[in-house]
């Protein structure tokens, strides 16, 4: 692979988490061209001129000389990343092989460049995992979410557990599976705080990120039983591409949720990617049209949602999820339930690095009917906290939006 040339396209409104810090090669000589391509990409694509105030070419000038003189990999990387946070702005970041949003955002942005990619994934964009989002609270490692049909949940790893260790070594989200896939690990937890510690064995698998967060929607969509109604739930993990909104329309035109009696739509974290029309299923205006063929096959075209709906959000909700939100609260359609979104709204473009990390940078800026979120996010319309650590499995912001729809449906 040519050094500088792979250039992923860009995608509006995708959303960054944070990057994971953890040891990929430590020792091994860091390479001063990474540093450079990645000031290089920011003096001639980042959004804003100037550089939200700050002297770029000063900053090249302060960090360089750090960057040429990191011992390892990792060094450099903190020298790079602490860069990039003097621009405070959102999509701009680094992602490296030892973090899970790596191969998710390579997938996401692959694209038209699956031909180019090929070399770095001859079996197609996937890396080894159980299928868990994790939090930092001071120094204790969360499980802050699970991707529905992955190992984890399989397990019995619960939203809440406290991370002790893998197979006897500290916790990392991709080293910790690496070279294991079918065999057992055993993940140890605490649930309680000071509580005994819980093995838990499961078998990682190759995670393929784009179909991981389809699936996730069809295995993770549910009906939740209350005052003898029927309410549906269905998160959506990953917004980049239209693909998960017809996975949603299908699950509620003919799949698990079509019989539900109101919906709750979980935008709770992951990945943006998500367009404004999306909030058309839930207009009362225009018809769903039913087409069946000679076998009695049924499609629904122009899905339309016209019973109660409530949203959730947090703090990861992120880029286009925030659009979404935005509009769902500004045009009424039902309550916004959970903690303010990330104020992370800008346009990223996506860079292969000289060492094949990523980065992505933010290319445009964005306003939603002529409001910047950016740093700002939009507020729930019913507040409701969530506190992670040793939370057992429950869900304090499905568990309102389960009250508050069946109070509304009259169950």
């Amino acid at each position: 692979m040519t050094p500088h040339r792979i250039t992923l396209i860009a995608l509006l409104l995708i959303g960054l988490a944070a990057p994971v810090r953890a040891e990929v090669e430590p020792h091994r000589k860091p390479d001063i061209a990474v540093f450079d391509e990645v000031w290089r990409l920011v003096d001639r694509h980042f959004y804003d001129p100037a550089f939200r105030g700050q002297d770029w070419d000063a900053l090249r000038g302060r960090y360089r000389p750090l960057a040429a003189a990191a011992p390892n990999a990792d060094a450099q990387a903190e020298i790079i990343d602490e860069m990039l946070a003097k621009l405070a702005a959102s999509h701009t970041a680094r992602y490296r092989q030892d973090d899970p949003a790596y191969y998710q955002l390579v997938d996401i942005f692959s694209g038209s460049l699956r031909r180019e990619l090929r070399s770095l994934f001859p079996n197609g964009v996937r890396y080894p995992g159980i299928g868990l989002f994790t939090r930092r609270i001071g120094d204790k490692l969360f499980v802050s979410g699970m991707i529905a049909g992955l190992p984890a949940e399989e397990a019995g790893i619960l939203v809440g557990d406290e991370i002790i260790d893998a197979d006897g070594k500290p916790f990392e989200p991709v080293e910790s599976f690496d070279g294991k896939v079918g065999r057992s690990v055993t993940m140890r937890v605490r649930r309680t705080s000071g509580g005994p510690v819980v093995p838990i064995t499961m078998r990682p698998q190759w995670i393929e990120p784009d179909k991981a967060f389809l699936d996730a929607m069809t295995d993770g969509a549910r009906i939740i039983e209350s005052g003898g109604r029927k309410i549906g739930y269905v998160r959506i993990w990953s917004y980049a591409g239209e693909r998960y909104q017809g996975r949603l329309e299908q699950l509620l035109s003919t799949g698990k949720l079509a019989d539900a009696d109101a919906l709750i739509w979980d935008l709770r974290d992951g990945w943006g990617g998500a367009q404004p029309y999306y909030l058309d299923i839930f207009s009362k205006l225009g018809p769903t049209m039913t087409l069946t063929d000679r076998d009695g096959d049924q499609d629904m075209v122009n899905v339309k949602w016209r019973k109660p709906v409530a949203l959730l959000i947090n703090g990861g909700s992120r880029s286009g999820k925030e659009v979404l939100a935005y509009g769902f609260k500004k045009y009424g359609v039902g309550e916004v339930i959970g903690t303010r979104t990330a104020g992370a709204l800008l346009a990223g473009r996506a860079f292969l690095l000289p060492d094949d990390s990523l980065l992505l940078l933010a290319v445009s800026d964005v306003a939603v009917d002529g409001e910047r979120l950016e740093r700002v996010g939009v507020s729930p319309t019913i507040e409701v906290p969530f506190p992670l650590a040793y939370a057992a499995g429950k869900d304090p912001q499905v568990d309102k939006a389960v009250e508050v729809l069946t109070r509304q449906i009259g169950g």
